[in-house]
């Protein structure tokens, strides 16, 4: 799943709740089978895995499915919510897969959404396994938005949104090329803004036939319009799927060298059987790594090199050795792990599903120190059985992150989180048991506030609606611990990125949808917004107009499905520039002195022009420029002028309570730098007739 659009005008159904003496003794969720499609091929399939999000825009949380895997072929699934445009009651799905998505049979183990072409609709990514027939992965693009069709429906453009595959540099043999695709054996694919430019790149793990682990994972850059090109910086091409130890490590610092502890750079793992991956920012500075899972091996962790390569040159680094502790993980059998803020500290912690493979599937979890260095912090009780997934969510809407975990044997089981790293099993959360489950996804399907769970099931066994029948409801805000900060800066042309850490007590695919921007103010003037879009893991990324200039303050601010709403601290710089402005004349003043004119940014042709007005509280002004000025002259019973009367141009406009408001503009691209504007502020305070306070001239030269 990926961040696109935030689900809004949410209808609150009334549930069958029931209230909880005791979380540990009453039913928490139950297994809804009447909202949900029933039967073959609706349901009753070979689904791998699951996904939400909105993909016909209106306000609801949609469901599809990756079927197939060990059975074969199969063909991938969509459950529309009958809330918003289809006019029924929000959380009710029904199978629609025959009109909206493409008729396609192939051996899916993943899907995943993500607006990859930027146009504002949610995509589709599928994982596909040549495990019992060659085959590769797909590009499923929705029909709205730049395809000018009707949103919500799907076509397959797997052909034309791979770039440059079994080419020049590109790892992949031009003999593993298929269909458009290449042969590949995918289990688990995420988007994330790799390289901080704005768009979605894909981290494309690979577990290799029969599970061997000896084909790479590879990294696909994103050209912002939603084409993917390898990122292999080594240039080398593999003479067949496998990579061998002593090759370069494609998109990782160093040479390949299986199971290595090395974590200086010299030896990189990028190949072994994951069955699940993760990004997220585990180091603190704001870009995206990589934890990597291994059914065969041990679980891996790669960091992301931009910020110190100066945020200029994407690379990657195995610091396996140095991020986990001793006896981290043991056995085979890892099939999933998750990433989240356990302990509300900031950082994002571990759990690790069938980690610790001796007597038992144990599950663990792993405390972050804030650099990305793991220490163990629990083995989860009653988790020996074989499970194959969990996801970190608030059942209970306490702030703290609990667990839902799915079990490939036995019953599921729930933890409730502590919020300080500690879960405690809850026998009698779930009902329903007995299925081969193969993933689960959360979020509120119904809009009744809280969290609800559809799990996916695996050998012709029905997918599951697990209903949240608590009466909690979701208050909570996100929390912004950190935002990134470069220091004092010179103004100049353009943008530059901002980005934060945005936690909430949603399941992290659920948080990339929320609303997010920055508040700026420069000189103590609101200058407006800055919208920031998710770029996933828990960072979200904005974009400052860099030609802001003096004292800037900003903070990050993120609002969930429910409109709660969390702020980070101010964040402060001084942003340089040569002398565009200054003042000539004499201004009069008005009932609280004379109004004054601030450049918040620099003209530079092309940009956005931002001037600070003030004066009285709560009343009009004209904001008059002029190709010339003139001495001081007098308006006669007003005040004083400073501007050409025969050129004069007059914007009207009104201060807010505090007396100040901000003026925007956008400047044309064919300003020639050195000319100059004049600029003089009239304000009308209704003081006395309707006194005149007027500014001094402002010259305003263009750079």
């Amino acid at each position: 799943m990926n961040p696109s659009n935030l689900p809004t005008n949410w209808v609150l159904r009334v549930s069958a709740a029931m209230a909880l003496s005791s979380a540990a003794s009453a039913q928490i969720f139950s297994d809804n089978q009447t909202d949900i499609p029933q039967g073959g091929p609706n349901n009753n399939s070979l689904s791998e895995n699951v996904d939400f999000g909105d993909v016909d825009l209106d306000g609801d949380f949609d469901a599809i499915f990756a079927d197939g895997g060990d059975g074969g072929d199969d063909q991938n699934r969509i459950w529309i919510n009958l809330g918003g445009l289809q006019n029924g009651a929000i959380g009710i799905f029904q199978d629609q897969t025959t009109t909206r998505f493409p008729v396609f049979q192939d051996d899916s183990r993943d899907i995943e959404f993500g607006d990859f072409d930027q146009d504002g609709d949610l995509d589709i990514y599928s994982s596909n396994t040549a495990q019992l027939s060659n085959q590769g992965n797909r590009w499923w693009i929705n029909n709205g938005g730049l395809q000018g069709g009707t949103l919500g429906f799907y076509v397959d453009q797997t052909s034309t949104r791979w770039s440059g595959l079994g080419g020049a540099g590109s790892s992949i043999p031009p003999g593993a090329l298929i269909a458009g695709s290449f042969i590949d054996w995918s289990c688990d694919c995420d988007f994330g803004d790799l390289d901080n430019d704005g768009d979605l790149d894909l981290v494309h793990s690979s577990y290799g036939g029969a599970f061997g682990g000896e084909v790479p994972t590879r990294l696909f850059l994103n050209d912002g319009a939603g084409h993917f090109a390898e990122f292999n910086p080594s240039g080398f091409q593999l003479p067949g799927n496998n990579i061998n130890n002593g090759n370069p490590a494609l998109w990782c610092q160093g040479t390949q060298s299986a199971n290595t502890t090395n974590a200086t750079g010299a030896n990189a793992d990028i190949a072994s059987s994951a069955l699940d991956i993760d990004v997220g920012d585990i180091d603190g500075d704001f870009d995206l790594d990589i934890l990597h899972g291994a059914r065969e091996q041990l679980p891996r962790m790669f960091t992301n090199r931009l910020e110190e390569n100066g945020g200029t040159a994407l690379g990657f680094r195995d610091v396996t050795g140095s991020a986990f502790p001793a006896g981290y993980s043991a056995g085979n059998g890892h099939y999933e792990q998750e990433m989240g803020d356990l302990d509300n500290d900031g950082d994002l912690d571990i759990y690790g599903l069938n980690w610790l493979i001796v007597f038992g599937f144990d599950d663990q979890t792993l405390r972050n120190n804030g650099a990305g260095v793991f220490s163990i912090l629990e083995v989860l009780g009653a988790s020996g059985g074989d499970d194959n997934e969990g996801d970190f969510f608030d059942y209970d809407n306490d702030g703290n992150l609990d667990l839902f975990v799915a079990a490939f044997g036995g019953a599921n089981r729930l933890y409730d989180g502590n919020g300080t790293g500690n879960l405690t099993h809850l026998p009698a959360g779930i009902d329903g048991q007995g299925f081969t489950s193969l993933d689960a996804d959360c979020c509120d399907v119904d809009g009744d506030l809280d969290y609800d769970v559809i799990q996916s099931n695996d050998g012709g066994a029905r997918n599951q609606l697990f209903e949240n029948v608590t009466v909690a409801n979701d208050t909570r805000a996100p929390y912004i611990p950190h935002v990134e900060n470069d220091g004092n800066r010179a103004a100049a042309t353009g943008t530059f990125p901002i980005r934060a850490q945005v936690y909430d007590n949603a399941p992290y695919y659920i948080t990339w949808y929320n609303e997010a921007h920055l508040d700026v103010e420069v000189a103590g003037f609101d200058i407006g917004d800055v919208p920031m879009a998710s770029s996933a893991g828990q960072v979200f990324r904005g974009l400052m107009p860099a030609n802001l200039v003096g004292a800037v303050s900003y903070r990050a601010s993120s609002a969930d499905q429910y409109g709660n709403r969390g702020n980070s601290a101010w964040q402060n710089y001084t942003a340089t520039s040569v002398a565009f402005t200054s003042e000539y004349g004499t201004g009069s003043p008005g009932s609280t002195g004379v109004p004054t004119i601030t450049g918040l940014s620099v003209p530079f042709a092309g940009s956005t022009l931002r001037l600070g007005l003030s004066g009285g509280a709560n009343v009009g002004y004209y904001l008059g420029y002029s190709l010339a000025s003139i001495p001081t002259g007098y308006l006669p019973g007003f005040g004083n002028l400073n501007l050409d009367p025969l050129t004069l141009v007059l914007i009207p406009g009104a201060l807010d309570a505090g007396g100040e408001a901000v003026f925007s503009a956008n400047l044309p691209g064919t300003l020639v730098p050195g000319n100059s504007l004049y600029l003089q502020l009239f304000t009308f305070d209704g003081v006395g007739g309707d006194l005149l306070g007027t500014s001094r001239g402002v010259q305003l030269t263009f750079q």
